[in-house]
């Protein structure tokens, strides 16, 4: 296979930023430090050449950490960071990265926003509108109920491109498809929205999640955007609840073995180069 591209990993260091969400009891687990030393081991085990960094905070400081680290460790091909949509602010803060090669996207924690309807505000796409002026790819991080706000954002921006992060985290654990599978499939009918194959083994059973209970969700993606409009994702270290990196990866790739070396090339790499503009 050509160039391996995990699209969608994250880093944290408790004592710089407020990780207040890693106080739930049940993510005790990866309450620690997460850094470049601690994810190069396991991208060589599988493979994988580079990756990508997703943020996790609503802080335009993470975005300058983490860019500062991405010139530091040549595995890092790009950072998907943060800047506030809804302000006034918005472009000054995209003028503030979008020059630098390694500064890929952008993405907000939109499903824990306390308004359903944050995204689809006035103000939000009003940002997104400042995004797509500047040609940078937004991340698209919802729950299933989000989904049907896909169609508003692309007809305020058509040219927008994006990507739903982690199938939009459908209930894999009791096996659920409706209604997540007729909303996923009215926001794969625009040719600019993407779907990152990541995040699956945390909506399953931690405990004994196999990679069969992944296939449906797995095949409907691929049905309805191609592996030309899917990419691979681990979600590291936020998957080390359910499963190793190592495990995660086989699982993915467990699942599309039978397509062809192309379609395979397509999800674990060129995708993601395509869609953030990687220069790799």
């Amino acid at each position: 296979m050509s160039l391996i591209i995990d699209a969608h990993q994250h880093f944290w260091r408790l004592d710089r930023f407020d990780y207040e969400w890693l106080n739930a009891p049940q993510l005790a687990k990866i309450k620690r430090d997460y850094l470049p030393l601690d994810l190069q081991p396991l991208l060589e085990q599988v493979g994988v050449r580079k990756s990508i960094f997703v943020q996790t905070q609503h802080n335009i400081a993470e975005t300058d950490w983490v860019l500062a680290l991405a010139h530091e460790y040549d595995f890092l091909a790009g950072v998907v960071g943060w800047v506030d949509l809804a302000s006034e602010d918005c472009e000054r803060q995209v003028e503030q990265f979008k020059d630098q090669p390694l500064f890929v996207g952008v993405r907000h924690v939109t499903h824990d926003e306390p308004d359903d309807d944050f995204i689809v505000r006035e103000d939000s796409l009003r940002g997104l509108r400042v995004l797509e002026k500047h040609r940078v790819p937004f991340d698209l991080l919802f729950y299933p109920r989000h989904l049907k706000h896909v169609p508003t954002i692309v007809e305020h921006c058509p040219n927008l491109p994006l990507v739903i992060d982690h199938l939009a985290k459908p209930n894999i654990k009791d096996r659920v498809l409706q209604p997540w599978l007729d909303d996923l499939r009215q926001a794969a009918s625009f040719p600019n929205v993407y779907c990152k194959l990541s995040g699956m083994v945390t909506e399953a059973n931690w405990t004994n999640w196999t990679p069969a209970d992944l296939r449906p969700y797995i095949d409907h993606a691929l049905e309805l955007f191609s592996p030309e409009r899917c990419m691979f994702g681990s979600d590291w270290p936020v998957c080390e609840l359910a499963g190793t990196y190592q495990e995660v990866f086989q699982a993915l790739a467990e699942n599309v073995a039978e397509l062809s070396s192309s379609e395979q090339a397509a999800i674990f790499g060129q995708t993601a180069v395509r869609f953030y503009g990687l220069r790799v």
